[in-house]
């Protein structure tokens, strides 16, 4: 369970990080969720900082989990 845990929070994590590159350079346009969202485009930096800090979040409440 801890390691599906770290692994959502690291794909949540790399989801934000792909979404700044996407916003500041134009790369990663294929593989962005916030790009393909229509209702959250319009604030992509925004949600792509929110989605960084959740999947750190996740990652680090993973390790309280007991196996």
């Amino acid at each position: 369970m801890k390691k599906i845990v770290e692994t959502i929070g690291f794909l949540v994590f790399i989801q934000g990080v792909g979404g700044l590159l996407f916003e500041w350079t134009g790369w990663f346009r294929l593989w962005t969720v916030v790009r393909h969202i229509d209702f959250l485009s319009d604030r992509g930096i925004f949600v792509s900082i929110v989605l960084v800090v959740t999947g750190v979040a996740v990652m680090v409440a993973a390790d309280a989990i007991k196996t």
